[in-house]
């Protein structure tokens, strides 16, 4: 069954990260992104949604199917209302770690799109926008 080119699904469980990747595997492939493109889609969502639910409390992931000229892509917006990350530019370094998760962390799934933004302030919980392009 092909899923919406724009929707939300909640994070609140393990079962929720599952339906994640699931959700943008199908994506993926309705947009005909090469296996390579959607396995480097699947796994930043993974370790994304995995970050909403552990860090995060929970949260939401919306997707949006997007245009740019000829281009078109996936961007997903990972939302949380937790703690918030004190110091983005910290979690942004390569080999720094809260100890959970695949050791991805937010550097990795960076590398593994075309754009990323991260929102984030303590108290205020943290947004990521990630676009993959085919």
């Amino acid at each position: 069954m092909p899923v919406d080119p724009k929707g939300s699904m909640p994070i609140r469980n393990e079962e929720d990260i599952v339906a994640s990747r699931q959700a943008v595997r199908q994506l993926t492939q309705q947009l005909k992104f090469s296996l390579v493109d959607q396995t480097k889609m699947i796994t930043a969502a993974s370790e994304l949604s995995r970050n909403t639910l552990v860090h995060g409390g929970g949260g939401q992931m919306r997707w949006e199917v997007v245009e740019d000229g000829l281009k078109r892509g996936l961007r997903l917006h990972f939302e949380d209302t937790g703690p918030g990350i004190p110091d983005v530019k910290l979690a942004m370094t390569d080999g720094w770690t809260s100890g959970s998760g695949m050791g991805l962390g937010l550097p990795g799934s960076k590398r593994l799109v075309n754009e990323f933004e991260v929102d984030s302030a303590a108290g205020q919980g943290t947004r990521v926008r990630i676009t993959r392009w085919k």
